[in-house]
């Protein structure tokens, strides 16, 4: 190729390497391909160790030296492909004698649905397909190597799938940053969050970064691997207490799913602690207020255990609710998966719209006084 050619190949990689410097954690190849005649000519960049390895000899060329490096190179060839291999987008420069351009492709392929057949699965149609999920769907347990959902995976499949829908939309309403952070309390083995690193990256194209938090080294250990498997980088497991955690950036969401007891109220008062702007929470049992609270004109009909424990949930969760509405936040609750699958199926929604409600406030008083309650959220919290 001509001097012309190299100088614009230069030009513009120049941009290319500025994406790579800012989106290192989601880089998964880089390569080029030179061609003369009908030879090909092959190489590999990689952005962590800074070393090209071309025509079979490892060289150290620094980010912002890989323009000019691969210039130079093609004055030597006929034709260049240089590609760029970023979770969810491909970023190709395609360059000859006549001319230099860019192309971006999508790096998920649309494939049809395999492995289950439609009695198996909601009638809906998913956000996380099977096809272009594979290798996520693969990391979690959902799929067997052949591509194929396991017997006893199909709720979780639809479970997963969603819980994705419901946040779908408060995803969306991240907007006032270049990359959304999501907090995860009690995060176990992590495969929601693995979904929604997928989801928030690869199907709707912004950048994020997870932090899993749990007392378990032996998930926070499962957690990293899984990760390290699947190369995302984007995300890091803390083996912390959550009333101890202290984030080093801004918390755009926080999720809790199934964390049992206080521990979701340990989510929630960091969720507060950190002003998160949302909040997604499934609580899971509830044991604390079963012996605290006392409602008289109700004796005759909570004199049953079992009519006694569901009204400690309905007053735990409808509690928390609440004290989250005192902080601020305008709060949902739904119904996460058919309570036909388990009773626990409430997930609660939140999203910081003001500062303390005082009025919110005063009617917390008023529950707490009424029932003769001290939940452990209050302590976490500022009234």
């Amino acid at each position: 190729m001509n001097k012309q050619i190299c100088d614009k190949i230069k030009f513009m990689l120049s941009g290319m390497t500025y994406r790579i410097k800012e989106n290192s954690d989601f880089i998964r190849e880089i390569g080029f391909t030179f061609k003369s005649g009908l030879k090909e000519y092959k190489g590999v960049y990689d952005a962590e160790t800074q070393i090209s390895n071309f025509n079979g000899k490892d060289e150290n060329v620094k980010i912002d030296e890989l323009p000019e490096y691969i210039s130079k190179h093609s004055i030597n060839y006929e034709s260049l492909e240089f590609k760029l291999d970023e979770r969810g987008k491909v970023t190709v420069l395609i360059a000859d004698n006549k001319n230099v351009k860019t192309k971006q492709l999508d790096s998920i392929n649309e494939k049809e649905d395999k492995g289950i057949k439609t009695s198996q699965i909601l009638n809906r149609n998913y956000l996380v397909k099977i096809g272009e999920a594979d290798e996520l769907l693969k990391a979690i347990g959902i799929l067997t190597k052949e591509g194929k959902v396991k017997n006893d995976m199909i709720r979780k499949y639809n479970q997963i799938d969603h819980f994705i829908e419901l946040v779908d939309k408060m995803i969306d309403e991240i907007s006032d940053v270049e990359t959304i952070t999501i907090l995860d309390c009690g995060c176990g083995k992590s495969y929601l969050t693995f979904v929604l690193n997928y989801y928030i990256k690869e199907k709707k194209k912004k950048n994020c970064y997870f932090i899993g938090i749990d007392r378990s080294a032996n998930v926070i250990n499962a957690s990293k691997e899984t990760a390290k498997r699947l190369g995302y980088k984007n995300m890091e497991f803390i083996e912390e207490d959550l009333n101890f955690y202290e984030p080093n950036r801004r918390i755009d969401m926080v999720i809790s799913l199934h964390a049992c007891d206080i521990a979701t109220d340990m989510a929630l008062g960091l969720a507060v602690r950190v002003n998160a702007g949302s909040i997604v929470c499934v609580p899971c049992c509830h044991k604390e207020l079963i012996e605290q609270y006392e409602f008289k004109e109700f004796n005759e009909i909570i004199k049953h255990g079992v009519f006694r424990a569901r009204f400690a949930d309905i007053l735990t969760d409808g509690v928390r609710t609440l004290l989250l509405e005192t902080q601020g936040y305008k709060v949902s609750a739904v119904e996460y998966i058919s309570p036909l699958e388990t009773p626990k199926n409430l997930l609660i929604r939140a999203q910081k719209v003001s500062d303390k409600n005082q009025k919110a406030i005063d009617e917390y008083m008023k529950v707490k006084e009424l029932f003769g309650i001290y939940p452990y959220l209050e302590r976490l919290v500022e009234l």
